[in-house]
């Protein structure tokens, strides 16, 4: 149970990343909002010697006990143990699996990180992550026409994070920042093949986000950056890319609210939009 300082401990038990425990268990956490989850993960548990260690840290801290663990003598004695200690424990991916199994008519392969091995899949997304990291921040706009998705906006409007996230999900995804007096890249203005989004937020979130940065860098009042937190300037600079985004009929995305994953969905179904009403070539 919670104490009295409204934590508990959440054991999260993987025979591989552990990934998808931590994506299962913060998306529940986040829902109570009075108690805080102190995490142990513990990835790549293949052995009982490496149980052994986790059986211990379980007993020395008990709490809520998730696991995603194949093999069937590991998942037995970490259920076994639990069960002993009196703390709740569930394979997040058992239900699944199983429901797999009834529908398909065929049992797993029981392989170990099946979801992580070097297919065409994972070198797509490396090599979206090279070209990602190499158009960042308006660099080599003459390689933007090879981008899936281009990125554009003023400062702080989180284009790199949410390049690279995309980047992650195999898309490859340049970003140009959009500076008042400074002209577009003509390469960007000419764009055919790639989708590109406009983000934006609103200008008082932009400089909140600008004046924590600064302080992060240590910048004092009056050393240049006085323009780049000035409420008028900054909501001439908002101004000025939503007027560029409707000449060029780009698309906009208010991110003010949004953290990188949601911004990400909300991209990522605007690009399979566009490709599924794409003409064939």
């Amino acid at each position: 149970m919670p104490t009295s300082n409204n934590y508990f401990h959440l054991h999260l038990v993987s025979d591989s990343t552990g990934e998808t425990l931590i994506t299962v268990a913060r998306a529940v956490a986040a829902q109570y909002a009075n108690v805080t989850p102190v995490e142990h993960v513990y990835p790549l548990v293949r052995s009982q010697k490496q149980l052994d260690r986790v059986l211990d840290e379980i007993e020395e801290a008990p709490g809520i006990v998730l696991f995603t663990l194949l093999e069937k003598d590991l998942v037995a004695r970490l259920e076994g143990k639990c069960k002993q200690i009196n703390v709740p424990s569930l394979s997040i991916i058992g239900p699944v699996m199983q429901l797999f199994e009834a529908y398909l008519g065929a049992a797993t392969t029981g392989r170990v990180g099946a979801q992580h091995v070097l297919n065409a899949e994972y070198f797509k997304r490396i090599d979206a992550l090279n070209y990602t990291m190499i158009h960042d921040d308006g660099q080599h706009v003459e390689g933007l026409n090879e981008a899936d998705v281009v990125l554009v906006g003023v400062s702080r409007t989180s284009k790199t994070p949410t390049s690279i996230y995309l980047a992650n999900r195999g898309i490859r995804t340049a970003n140009v920042p959009l500076v008042p007096g400074i002209p577009v890249p003509s390469q960007l203005e000419t764009l055919t093949r790639p989708l590109v989004v406009s983000l934006h937020a609103t200008p008082e979130r932009l400089i909140q986000i600008r004046q924590n940065r600064l302080l992060s860098m240590g910048a004092e009042s009056g050393s240049g950056s006085d323009t780049y937190t000035d409420k008028q300037s900054v909501t001439e600079e908002v101004a000025f890319a939503r007027k560029l985004s409707a000449k060029h009929d780009w698309p906009l995305l208010d991110v003010t609210r949004r953290s990188i994953e949601e911004t990400a969905a909300a991209i990522m179904k605007l690009y399979s939009d566009r490709q599924r009403n794409r003409p064939s070539e």
